[in-house]
């Protein structure tokens, strides 16, 4: 074996272990902040007792899921009623695999005592899968996870659950396909599908959350709908399907769920700070991109997790603020206003940049003016009730 694949293959472990290491500790980190998140907006204490100040109580939960009774209703279809958890959590998993998540590193060139050589020439990149086609990827990937929802739902021989898989493929399908036409514009920004590239367009240009910002409300709305949160959570809406899809799932199997949630949630935080926010980049500063070092690497780090966090927070901000939807009028809002509204964005920012490009005039300075004019309509006729038809409808029915 050559030191240059001895190198490769070290790096690419030690990424491995240390970003998956961290995922999962974050995970659990995710479900303590959302309780004392929420304890703290209802004027309660929340997990106190496990631990300094809770902390150890995600432990706990995992302890207790492990040694509970594992259940399996008479009808279920064993082999499906298993997968389905592994379907939810695997996809979620995955798809950070391919989020940059510093500057890179500088490279090695060591010697062990045993094992010989180790090389690796130019600077690290930290991600784990630097694809080519890093957002199509995820895209691909995190679209398999509504098949163990509605695995879940088949399996499990409920009406309840069932009615809940049903709910979770409508509204995944929805907001997937606006999810994936909001950031079209991103990628005509960035010429790339790579997340690295979007990164570095990014650092040469602005922030895409000012160029692109309708594009941005349409993902962070999708956003909520993918992950199941408030105020899309119809799939698990607890007043008229008990817990949905995984009403008859106990022990470590439900928890497989609840863990693939916060997992896609902390994946959307972090796709949402590399699309639209720079990613690892720090602002009003130069510095981050000069050449690989330690320093950068940490700083750059910081600032990505800070911007991932801050998301991650508005998600469970979100949650514990809003109603929940209508079923009509979340599929209302998918197709009647978001769909249309990504289509025109698309085609409106393609014939800006082409006109500007033509002209030889400043892009980024049309595009934030354009941005300005299409959330001031956007808002205007949301708060207008003539895009949801729910507050229009009532006021007809009243009439």
């Amino acid at each position: 074996m050559t030191p240059e694949l001895k190198g490769f293959l070290l790096a690419a472990t030690v990424k491995v272990v240390a970003v998956f290491s961290v995922w999962m500790v974050g995970v659990m980190l995710a479900t303590w902040l959302e309780r004392r998140g929420s304890a703290f907006m209802q004027d309660r204490l929340g997990p106190n007792r496990v631990g300094p100040a809770g902390l150890l109580q995600p432990v706990a939960d995992g302890l207790k899921n492990f040694l509970k009774e594992e259940t399996w209703p008479k009808w279920v279809d064993r082999p499906l009623f298993l997968l389905a958890p592994l379907m939810s959590f695997v996809p979620s998993l995955i798809t950070f695999a391919v989020i940059p998540l510093a500057a890179p590193l500088p490279g090695f060139d060591f010697t062990l005592p045993v094992v010989g050589r180790f090389t690796y020439q130019g600077p690290i990149p930290m991600v784990v899968a630097d694809l080519p086609i890093g957002f199509l990827f995820i895209l691909a990937i995190s679209s398999l996870g509504v098949y163990g929802i509605v695995l879940a739902g088949w399996s499990s021989a409920s009406k309840y659950a069932m009615l809940g898989g049903i709910r979770s493929s409508s509204q995944m399908i929805s907001y997937e396909v606006a999810l994936g036409l909001s950031v079209i514009a991103v990628f005509i920004l960035s010429g790339n599908v790579t997340l690295t590239e979007v990164v570095a367009a990014q650092q040469r240009t602005v922030w895409f959350v000012l160029a692109l910002t309708v594009a941005f409300v349409l993902f962070l709305i999708s956003a909520f709908a993918e992950t199941n949160r408030l105020p899309f959570d119809l799939p698990e809406a607890e007043a008229e399907l008990v817990t949905g899809y995984h009403t008859e799932y106990s022990a470590m199997k439900f928890s497989m769920f609840f863990i693939a949630e916060y997992a896609a949630m902390m994946t959307m935080s972090s796709l949402i700070a590399t699309l639209f926010f720079g990613g690892w980049d720090i602002p009003f500063t130069q510095w981050d991109e000069g050449a690989p070092s330690v320093a950068r690497f940490a700083a750059t780090l910081l600032a990505f997790g800070a911007k991932a966090s801050f998301f991650l927070l508005f998600f469970i901000w979100i949650r514990w603020t809003l109603p929940r939807f209508r079923f009509d009028q979340l599929m209302e809002l998918g197709w009647k206003v978001m769909l249309p509204v990504a289509l025109g964005y698309i085609t409106v920012v393609a014939f800006v940049v082409w006109g500007v490009e033509r002209v030889g005039a400043p892009l980024v300075p049309a595009l934030i003016g354009l941005n300005v004019v299409a959330m001031a309509g956007l808002l205007w006729g949301l708060d207008r009730g003539r895009l949801l038809t729910g507050a229009g409808r009532r006021e007809r029915v009243a009439a």
